[in-house]
Parts: C-alpha cells; structure tokens; sequence
C-alpha cells in the first residue's frame, strides 16, 4: 500500500465525520461540497475535512478506494455514507440524524 492510500485510510479511521471536499467549509469551491458542508452544520456536529483541491494526490486516489467517483465524499465511522445527492436524501428524510448521532 502506498503513502498517500495509508494516510487516506487513516484519516478516515481517525476521524468520526470526515468530508473531502472541494475547498473548506467556511470556503467551498464547488455547490455540492457548499451543501452537504451546510447540511453538517445544521446538525451542530463536529467534522473534519480535506481540501483534495489541496491535495491532488488524495483527489486522485480516494475514488479508487471508496468506489465512488465524485466529491464531496463523506464518511461517519470509517463508513462511505455518499455524495451530495445521497447525504441531501439522508437529510431531507431524516436519516443522517441517526447515522452522526
């Protein structure tokens, strides 16, 4: 295994709630990491991210470890929970309460 695919899976391991996104936050750079950033401080949950415009080797390698190809990615419990479109469904029906809790 190399570095850059031990560290992804680290991070992932050692954080609870973790996004990578495109951009921070406080600053996205794309609407789908805006939204699903937006939807994490709606639950008042504390979260990390990775900025994989920062770090294109983790923007280049993480698709080939989580089998999904888009950003954001998040992930709760070392678990891929999805993209923007399946954390929206989560959220508008309420599930992502139970899955951060």
């Amino acid at each position: 295994m190399d570095k850059v695919t031990a560290d992804i899976k680290e991070q992932i391991d050692s954080n609870k709630v973790l996004i990578f996104m495109k951009g921070s936050p406080y600053q996205p750079q794309c609407g789908f990491s805006a939204k699903v950033a937006q939807i994490l401080f709606s639950y008042d949950v504390e979260f990390s991210y990775i900025d994989v415009l920062e770090f294109p080797e983790v923007r280049q390698t993480l698709p080939s470890i989580s089998n999904w190809p888009t950003f954001p990615q998040l992930f709760v419990d070392g678990e891929l929970i999805g993209g923007c479109d399946i954390v929206t469904e989560l959220h508008e029906s309420e599930e992502l309460k139970d899955i951060l809790s």
